[in-house]
């Protein structure tokens, strides 16, 4: 990918030349590694370029940021990114040294590692097969049913939801109060159709489950105990291969599909955060990328020149 050639003026702002020099004489780098340095710098210049920033001055770590997610809107891979912005702190380590700037603003940009490790996210229509996919027939079919629609419409980790006590499940005002990471507490709210499941498992197969030793926990297994880990794992895999899915689907991947559709809908980060209860609202940020990708997907299959 060539770089686009960058303004003489711009190129004495950004000391492209002292830094080939500083590379070539004082670095004893190869050609290509400084024809890639220099590619880095151009790109972020032209980048700096058309949202205002001349100098490297301009340079704050949130404009960083948006050139990160900017390569991968380009369509570079992870491990490109990654090499572009050591390249860069190479470039930023010379204006320190130089005197042009005082700190480097890159020394908090987050490598990209994230983004190949990622679980896969459901589309809308593979969740729709997951949550029809309990068979009526199935003598767990209220609980079944009941649980993968509280955990995709609340977003829960698998061990929020095999914990989930009866008491904690408010039908009238369809809130879940749940007990995450720490014991940290948080309200989440879910829609009319985990509400109308729930009700129906705790009428038609809870009682029967009960034999005394459920501690209050909303799903049980047929020998009326909670339900483990592995029991809601095999729950899981049991229905994503009755739904025909055949991609890897975990107790997470909901969890994730869940916090995508939203912000495909257009929710409010800080609400995502808030109902995934991440201390940090850059956890929850990731996100966004997954987001992007949809967005990437839909342009490509429905727009006339995708």
């Amino acid at each position: 990918m060539q770089a686009t050639p960058l303004p003489d003026e711009a190129r004495r702002a950004f000391l492209l030349e002292r830094f080939d020099d500083f590379l070539a004489l004082e670095q004893g780098n190869a050609d290509r590694t400084r024809e890639a340095y220099r590619r880095d710098v151009i790109r972020l210049a032209t980048y700096a370029g058309e949202h205002a920033a001349r100098t490297p001055r301009d340079l704050t770590p949130a404009l960083l940021r948006d050139f990160v997610y900017h390569l991968k809107d380009m369509g570079l891979a992870p491990s490109s990114i990654r090499r572009t912005i050591a390249g860069l702190r190479t470039w930023f380590g010379f204006l320190v040294a130089e005197g042009v700037l005082p700190g480097d603003p890159s020394d908090r940009l987050e490598m990209p590692k994230r983004w190949q490790t990622l679980p896969e996210v459901l589309s809308q229509a593979e969740v729709e097969r997951l949550l029809t996919a309990p068979r009526q027939d199935d003598p767990m079919y209220y609980r079944d049913k009941a649980m993968l629609e509280l955990a995709y419409a609340a977003g829960l980790r698998v061990s929020e939801w095999i914990s989930v006590a009866v008491r904690d499940v408010h039908l009238d005002e369809r809130l879940v109060r749940v007990f995450g990471k720490g014991g940290k507490e948080r309200l989440v709210p879910f829609g009319r159709s985990a509400a109308a499941a729930i009700a129906i498992y705790l009428r038609e197969l809870r009682p029967r489950l009960e034999r005394g030793a459920g501690k209050g926990v909303m799903f049980l297994n047929a020998r009326g105990t909670p339900l483990s880990r592995m029991g809601a794992w095999t729950i899981l895999r049991k229905h994503v291969t009755a739904a025909g899915i055949e991609r890897n689907v975990t107790p997470h991947t909901l969890r994730h599909s869940f916090a995508t559709h939203l912000l495909e809908g257009g929710a409010d980060l800080r609400a995502v955060q808030e109902m995934l209860g991440h201390a940090d609202v850059s956890t929850t940020q990731v996100y966004t990328h997954v987001d992007r990708e949809y967005l990437r997907t839909v342009h490509k299959q429905y727009h006339p020149r995708g």
